[in-house]
């Protein structure tokens, strides 16, 4: 059991900094606590390691805002394929040959 400074049990956390990015460390359970104890979990890690890991996070960062902006945007173009099957539909029956059409509906019946 670790202990922080103020007396309570610490809790493991994660950093998500750029100088210790997925990095687990002790810190003290109470929010905003002006107890500033800090003990790593596990070993620093290599200088290449950390700047995949950050490679990793900019990229998921950048999918997710690509992922939001279409969100944002799919609402406007369910309005414009809905527009564009109706005109192609009123297209479609205004092209038609009445004699066409006439003779659709006497051979169902």
């Amino acid at each position: 059991m670790v202990v922080c400074t103020c007396g309570q049990q610490a809790v493991v956390k994660t950093s998500w900094t750029d100088r210790n990015p997925g990095r687990c460390f002790y810190g003290c359970p109470t929010y905003d606590s002006k107890c500033h104890f800090l003990g790593w979990v596990d070993a620093s890690m290599c200088r290449r390691s950390v700047e995949i890991i950050l490679g990793l996070l900019r990229r998921i960062n950048g999918i997710g805002e690509v992922v939001d902006l279409f969100e944002e945007q799919q609402p406007k173009y369910k309005k414009y394929l809905i527009i564009v099957w109706v005109v192609c539909l009123l297209y479609c029956l205004t092209s038609l040959d009445p004699s066409t059409i006439k003779s659709l509906s006497g051979s169902c019946c």
